[in-house]
């Protein structure tokens, strides 16, 4: 019975594996010969730079023997199916292949292109015409039934507090904190609430406000204007915006200029893209 030692299992040896010096000293160094197929350190380098952060935080030595031996086994079993390659592994290799060409032409293409005018360009674009936001900072308490939310309003008016009415009152997750909301912008609460808000003064309490969570009170705290961010505050985004702008303008270009023809889609049974056993024909 063939014995499976799992990575695991081997990586956690100390053992270090005694091999002959080789002429050889980088990726093309030969590691190990399996019947006549060998292991180079470019293998090993690759099968390291896969692995999860816990494995390749390891001691060199500890992990070096780990992965050989992996590698070593996986030759023993891949040499048992010969040049009997399996479809659906002739396939997926080939997937795997194009997708690794395509990543590393990218990263050759996208060297240099993120420069300070791209990025410039990028925020003038995003930001530039946009005009300065207005947020709203509001409390509200959430209930069931428009008779309850009437007789808050009435209570408030009263002189009732509103953040101890919501403490008490309010069904909703924000009540414990008083119905304080913190601030917000356009499009942040569902509609009819942010209508609600937008047409109140500081201050204010609105009549009973119906949304698809129930009905509100909503006290209006205060309002403030954000104007648009500083670069450095979104750098970021816009350098990965920069970056798909660059893929995007390049991919079409690409396309465009390919030879690609198409199967009509009345030709093509779309239901057979989920069925796996077409792969063992």
């Amino acid at each position: 019975m063939l014995k499976r030692t799992s990575f695991l299992a081997t990586v956690a040896a100390t053992t270090l594996l005694a091999l002959p010096l080789s002429a050889e000293t980088g990726a093309d160094q030969v590691i190990a010969t399996v019947n006549g197929t060998d292991i180079t350190m470019g293998h090993m380098i690759v099968v390291r730079s896969s692995l999860p952060d816990q494995y390749r935080d390891l001691p060199d030595e500890v992990l070096f023997k780990g992965i050989l031996d992996q590698v070593i086994q996986q030759t023993v079993l891949a040499e048992q199916e010969g040049d009997n390659i399996p479809n659906r592994v002739r396939l997926a290799l080939e997937n795997e292949q194009r997708a690794m060409m395509a990543a590393e032409h990218m990263d050759k293409m996208l060297a240099g292109a993120v420069t300070e005018e791209a990025v410039k360009a990028v925020y003038d674009e995003t930001y530039g015409g946009a005009a300065p936001e207005k947020e709203f900072d509001a409390s509200h308490i959430l209930v069931e039934t428009e008779e309850e939310a009437k007789a808050l309003v009435s209570e408030l008016e009263g002189g009732a507090d509103f953040a101890e009415l919501a403490k008490v009152k309010s069904t909703g997750p924000s009540g414990p904190r008083g119905g304080a909301l913190g601030w917000f912008g356009t499009g942040q609460m569902v509609p009819a609430f942010e209508n609600a808000v937008k047409d109140m003064e500081a201050g204010a309490i609105s009549a009973p406000v119906q949304t698809q969570f129930g009905w509100h009170v909503i006290k209006l705290n205060e309002t403030r204007t954000k104007d648009a961010p500083k670069v450095e505050d979104v750098r970021e985004e816009l350098e990965q915006q920069v970056r798909m702008n660059v893929v995007d303008a390049y991919i079409e270009k690409l396309t465009a200029a390919a030879t690609v023809s198409r199967t009509a889609m009345d030709k093509i049974d779309t239901s057979n893209l989920k069925d796996l056993t077409l792969l063992e024909k």
